[in-house]
């Protein structure tokens, strides 16, 4: 009885965790919190302390369930409380709650792989639990960038992508209670944050994804969200829309199937549609309202007079609505609503000066270029609005600010002109960048993404050596520019598999387009 009523407790506490992550609604979030406070009470009542000499009357194999259970409750409240509170005592306390949470996971681990380890019905569940704690923290502590890495390794914690990867792996295939979170973590991964921290410029994840979806209609989010970069992006669209149709319970589903149609249309440069989209989600979503009214201006930039004339708002009236729709979550602002503030104050003042392509920005901080690379069409129609941008660029009298765009402007074409394998020209243009560094004012993040971007092209020609000296200069010169932590995430990655190459003396082929 006791190791039901301590999963369902832990059950019932991580459905209202989701809710609370995704409406960020106070009273969502502290409802969160209370339940998983009792979880882990219930948990630790099930715990033997037998060094204290308490009676125990549960199983050995009970006593391991409420341990890795108890872990859960840890890690969790550990995320409420970084959500919830701002101060630096609640941050210490939820600092403490996920490194005991991390030793409770190795000593389990460890346990798991001893002789002596029980084996009994329940065991798998109990297996499960330990490889998907294990198997997150590994994942997830590997992707930080090597100076954190480092400094948490000092604390006692550790990462390993690949063995992180093969636990969840063999977690989600067992018929086990952590089955699905397993798979839930791995569809993260393959279909979100390899794309977005660019770890990846082939389609290999989505292969892992796919044998994942066994049963779609467990996962429709994410087998829309694998749609979005295997396939058509029209059929991603409409695979979007059946998702939105699925359920009516969870409107926060909605809210990511909407944010993907956004980038869907603006892939296809479908503007009014892409603002539809962005409206929508400033007025239902809470998640960050200045993105999503900074979006509404950016695409209603790249249309005429004209055709901005059936709207009521004005592009300039959006993005000076954007600095005052800051929020903070867990303390901290949202690194995106940061860069939408920083590129938005151009419009504040008396005498807006106008962004070159704003849509076409964004897209590249959400690693856009490399869903639209796979699509020779779709990468042809983005460098001719690149060009038409250039040529109004040229056409108007130079600013303060003409560098700036000129570079940002330079750096969406590298893109492009690489995606189409034109791979010369693409090195200029991010030479291109390089060469106007300190003329500079305000987009000082573009110097260490150009070289970012450099570096990956040396990488798929076979330089691996020159692609090291460039991600390194990348990461070792460059601070405090927008942005910062996702850039340094893509060259740690960059900077992993050049070495692995070079050690192994692996020389990858240029990727055709």
């Amino acid at each position: 009885k006791s190791i039901y009523s301590m999963y369902h407790a832990l059950t019932y506490a991580t459905v209202l965790e989701m809710q609370a992550m995704m409406t960020f609604d106070p009273a969502d979030i502290s409802a969160a919190g209370n339940t998983m406070k009792d979880a882990q009470a219930v948990c630790q009542r099930c715990v033997c302390v037998l060094e204290m000499g308490s009676t125990c009357h549960l199983s050995a194999l009970e006593e391991l369930h409420a341990e890795v259970c108890y872990a859960e409750c840890l890690l969790q409240r550990a995320a409420l409380t970084f959500l919830q509170d701002e101060n630096m005592i609640s941050f210490i306390k939820g600092g403490i709650k996920v490194r005991n949470s991390y030793q409770i996971y190795k000593e389990l681990h460890a346990v798991l792989l001893s002789s002596t380890c029980v084996h009994g019905d329940s065991h798998g569940h109990f297996e499960g639990g330990v490889k998907l704690g294990v198997g997150a923290f590994n994942l997830m502590l590997s992707m930080l960038p090597s100076r954190i890495l480092k400094l948490l390794e000092f604390v006692g914690f550790s990462g390993n992508k690949e063995f992180g990867l093969q636990q969840l792996q063999e977690g989600s295939s067992a018929h086990t209670f952590r089955a699905f979170l397993c798979n839930m973590l791995l569809l993260c991964y393959h279909t979100f944050m390899s794309f977005i921290l660019g770890e990846v410029q082939a389609t290999a994840p989505l292969l892992h994804a796919d044998r994942m979806l066994i049963q779609v209609h467990i996962y429709p989010q994410f087998t829309k969200k694998t749609g979005t970069v295997s396939v058509c992006v029209s059929q991603a669209i409409a695979r979007f829309e059946e998702c939105c149709e699925a359920q009516q319970q969870w409107k926060q589903f909605h809210h990511m199937c909407y944010w993907e149609l956004m980038w869907c249309f603006t892939y296809k440069r479908r503007w009014k549609m892409a603002y539809f989209y962005a409206d929508l989600l400033s007025k239902e979503s809470a998640w960050s309202k200045a993105t999503y009214v900074y979006m509404k201006g950016a695409y209603l930039s790249m249309l005429t007079n004209e055709e901005c004339q059936p709207f009521v708002e004005s592009e300039v009236a959006l993005f000076r609505q954007v600095p005052g729709l800051k929020q903070k979550i867990a303390g901290k602002s949202l690194p995106t609503e940061k860069f939408a503030i920083r590129k938005a104050r151009r419009y504040l003042a008396e005498t807006p000066h106008p962004l070159p392509a704003p849509p076409l920005e964004m897209m590249y901080i959400w690693n856009g270029y490399t869903v639209i690379g796979k699509h020779k069409d779709l990468t042809e129609g983005m460098l001719k609005t690149l060009d038409e941008a250039q040529k109004n660029l040229d056409q108007h009298p130079k600013t303060e600010f003409s560098v700036d765009d000129q570079c940002v402007l330079s750096l969406l074409k590298g893109l492009c002109l690489k995606h189409l394998g034109r791979l010369e020209e693409a090195e200029h243009y991010f030479t291109l960048v390089l060469c106007n560094e300190t003329q500079i004012r305000l987009d000082h993040y573009l110097v260490p993404n150009a070289l970012l971007e450099h570096g990956l092209l040396c990488l798929e020609q076979g330089r691996q050596e020159e692609a090291i000296k460039l991600l390194e200069a990348a990461k070792q010169n460059y601070k405090h520019y927008s942005m910062e932590s996702r850039t340094h995430f893509r060259i740690q990655a960059a900077l992993h598999k050049a070495k692995a190459t070079l050690d192994n003396g692996i020389h990858p082929l240029i990727s055709s387009s």
